[in-house]
């Protein structure tokens, strides 16, 4: 329970990842605002409540990540339910796929508002508090793809890439405080989004899931397995540490060996 007592935003917590990730905080003391795009409802109000079985406090808001208002009036709110916030977990993210010559106009800054520009907003909006109380933890969940390159991937290679460089900035301009900046690079998670994608390759290719899943991952990642959405939480949870102070503006690849070479 080292984070007992603490409060953080995990964005794009509703599902997958981010949901994992809100699960970890939650189970170590960490009082939660969960956030999805959705108004709240039923589905929510489950996700809150199972959260709080674990002994924290746990708020849902809904924001539009590509709108920087709504991003500072997430910050507010978290700040308003808890007293503060001291982790603050970027995770929301969205992909498209095409050729670069082809690639949709409304997709480049659709996935750059809600990849990159957003984690920056939501930054930008919980430094003061946590430079005023001299502690805070960010983590930005990035990707293998904030490492290297795949086709037809330009806005979220972009995007992940600047991810890294933002992580640098500001783990260098507040190294002399107790407030980290770290990211986690993420290869294939199984997670519904990719089981589907799954699902659809083997329906198109007339395969089975297994094949395609093989096929998926083996290509970059060596190890052949996906990560869990648990894996990418224990390195969440190693950045958010309280003890952890001397480990800032770097990342973890948690991407079985995809990045070795």
């Amino acid at each position: 329970m080292k984070l007992k007592g603490l409060s953080a935003i995990v964005t794009g917590s509703t599902s997958g990842i981010g949901l994992s990730i809100a699960t970890e905080l939650a189970k170590e003391g960490c009082n939660v605002m969960i956030n999805g795009h959705r108004p709240a409802g039923e589905g929510t109000e489950q996700q809150r409540k199972s959260l709080e079985a674990y002994g924290v406090k746990c708020v849902y808001f809904s924001a539009d990540l590509g709108n920087p208002e709504e991003i500072r009036a997430m910050v507010k709110a978290a700040e308003s339910a808890f007293g503060q916030v001291d982790i603050l977990v970027n995770n929301a993210g969205i992909q498209f796929t095409a050729p670069t010559e082809e690639f949709p106009d409304d997709k480049w800054n659709a996935i750059i508002a809600t990849d990159l520009s957003a984690s920056f907003y939501a930054i930008k909006a919980v430094l003061p508090g946590m430079q005023q109380r001299d502690f805070g933890r960010i983590i930005n969940i990035a990707s293998a793809h904030g490492l290297v390159a795949s086709v037809h991937k330009v806005a979220y290679v972009s995007a992940k890439h600047g991810m890294l460089g933002m992580t640098k900035v500001v783990g260098l301009e507040n190294a002399e405080k107790n407030i980290t900046c770290n990211a986690v690079c993420p290869g294939w998670v199984d997670t519904p989004l990719v089981r589907k994608q799954i699902q659809d390759r083997a329906k198109t290719n007339g395969t089975t899931e297994q094949e395609e899943e093989m096929k998926l991952v083996g290509e970059k990642q060596p190890n052949k397995r996906f990560s869990s959405p648990e894996a990418i939480s224990k390195a969440v949870l190693y950045f958010a540490d309280p003890d952890n102070r001397y480990t800032t503006g770097t990342h973890l690849s948690v991407d079985g060996g995809w990045t070795i070479w």
